[in-house]
C-alpha cells in the first residue's frame, strides 16, 4: 500500500520532471551533475522525481552499463535531503520496464531503495493480449503500487484500448495513471474509463507534451447512469517538464488557481498552450518523429550550464539536424519561458 502522505501529494497534483542521466564526454556517469539535476528540480518546487524512465535512458539497465541502482539511489538521497525542509513528502517514481520476470524484479529494485510507486511501461508487451497484459499489470502490483503509462507509439508503447484501462483500474494498487499516447481520442479512452471506475482515488497525471497546458485545464465530464461524474488531470509526469522546470511550477500553479476558482479561460492561457507546444516540438525533435528527444532536452540544461554536453549512452542519439536552429527560436521567440536567471543564480550551489 501507499503512504497516504504520498497519495494525498500525488491526488493534489504536482510537477514530476522525468530525471535524465548526467554524462561525461566518455559517457561515464557524472555524479555531480546528476545530484545538481535532482537538486534544480526540488528547488524548482517539484513535486517528486521520476528516474529510470525513457528521458534517464534505458540503457542503464544493460548489465555493462549498470547504472540502474546507481541513479535511484543519487535522486534517492539528493529527494531524503530535500525533505528535510519540506512540509510534505515528496513522490519518489522510477520506471519499471521489460517482460514479467524483468519488470517484477526492477519492482523489488525500487522497493529496496525506498520508492513509493512504478511507472509501468509496456513497451516490451507490445505482442502480448490484453489478458496477458493485464496478468503482468498484477504481477508487478503484488510489488509495488503502480502508476499506468499510456505511452505513445511512436516511441514504443502501443495503442491500448478503453476496454483495458477499465480492467486495469480493477488492480487495487494502481494509485495513478501517466497519459501520453498524443492522441486526444486515447487519452478520453483513459479518462473515461477512470470515471467510470468510480475509482477517484486514482491521480491522472499528463504525459502529452502537445496539450500539457489544456489537459491541466480541461474538465473532462461525463455522463453515466443518469448523473454527472467529472474528472481531471491534476498534474504531469514529463521529460519537457525535466527543462525551465521552474516555469514549469509556476504554470501549474496558475492552471491550479484557475480551476479551483472555476475562473474562465483567458486566452492567453490558450496562447500559453501554443507556445508551450511549439517549444517541446523544438527540444523533442517532432521534425524527425521524436529521434533527438533525450539530446534536446540535454541541450537546454547544456546552455543553462547544468549539463557538460548532450552525450547519450547511445552514441548514435544526438541532435537532429537542425534542431539546435529550432532551440535556437523558441528560446528567442518565448523569453518569458525559460527559467535561466533562476539556474544562474543558484547553479554553483547545486553543482557543489
Amino acid at each position: 500500500m501507499i503512504d497516504p502522505k504520498i497519495q494525498r501529494v500525488l491526488q493534489r497534483g504536482v510537477v514530476i520532471p522525468a530525471h535524465p542521466l548526467a554524462l561525461n564526454s566518455q559517457r561515464r556517469l557524472d555524479e555531480r551533475r546528476q545530484r545538481a539535476l535532482s537538486r534544480y528540480y526540488l528547488a524548482s518546487g517539484a513535486g517528486g522525481l521520476a528516474v529510470g524512465v525513457h528521458t534517464t535512458q534505458f540503457e542503464i539497465r544493460d548489465p555493462a552499463v549498470g547504472l540502474f541502482r546507481p541513479v535511484l539511489q543519487l535522486a534517492a538521497e539528493e529527494m531524503a535531503r530535500a525533505e528535510r525542509t519540506r512540509g510534505e513528502p515528496l513522490i519518489r517514481i522510477a520506471g519499471v520496464c521489460g517482460r514479467t520476470p524483468q519488470a517484477v524484479a526492477e519492482a523489488g529494485i525500487l522497493r529496496e531503495e525506498g520508492y513509493a510507486l512504478g511507472l509501468l511501461s509496456l513497451g516490451a508487451m507490445c505482442d502480448a493480449e490484453e489478458k496477458e497484459l493485464l496478468a503482468h499489470c498484477r504481477a508487478v502490483a503484488e510489488v509495488i503500487p503502480l502508476m499506468g503509462f499510456y505511452l505513445q507509439p511512436a516511441v514504443g508503447g502501443r495503442v491500448l484500448p478503453y476496454r483495458f484501462w477499465r480492467q486495469f483500474l480493477e488492480i487495487e494498487a494502481v494509485v495513478g495513471i501517466k497519459i501520453a499516447p498524443f492522441n486526444r481520442y486515447q487519452t478520453l479512452d483513459v479518462i473515461r474509463a477512470a470515471a467510470e471506475s468510480g475509482r477517484e482515488d486514482v491521480a491522472l497525471y499528463t504525459g502529452n507534451d502537445d496539450s500539457i497546458v489544456l489537459d491541466l485545464l480541461t474538465p473532462f465530464r461525463f455522463y453515466l447512469g443518469g448523473r454527472t461524474v467529472q474528472r481531471r488531470i491534476v498534474g504531469g509526469l514529463l521529460g519537457h517538464w525535466a527543462v525551465w522546470t521552474h516555469r514549469a511550477v509556476e504554470l501549474l500553479e496558475e492552471c491550479r488557481r484557475l480551476v479551483d476558482t472555476d475562473a474562465d479561460v483567458p486566452p492567453e492561457m490558450l496562447c500559453r498552450s501554443v507556445e508551450v507546444t511549439d517549444c517541446n516540438a523544438a527540444f523533442f525533435d517532432t521534425a524527425h518523429n521524436f529521434a533527438g528527444c533525450i539530446a534536446g532536452i540535454h541541450e537546454v540544461l547544456r546552455r543553462q550550464g547544468l549539463l557538460e554536453g548532450t552525450w547519450c549512452l547511445n552514441p548514435r542519439e544526438d541532435l537532429s539536424p537542425g534542431q539546435k536552429e529550432e532551440i535556437d527560436r523558441v528560446y528567442a521567440a518565448y523569453p518569458h519561458l525559460n527559467d535561466d536567471a533562476f539556474v544562474a543564480e543558484h547553479r554553483e550551489q547545486w553543482l557543489q
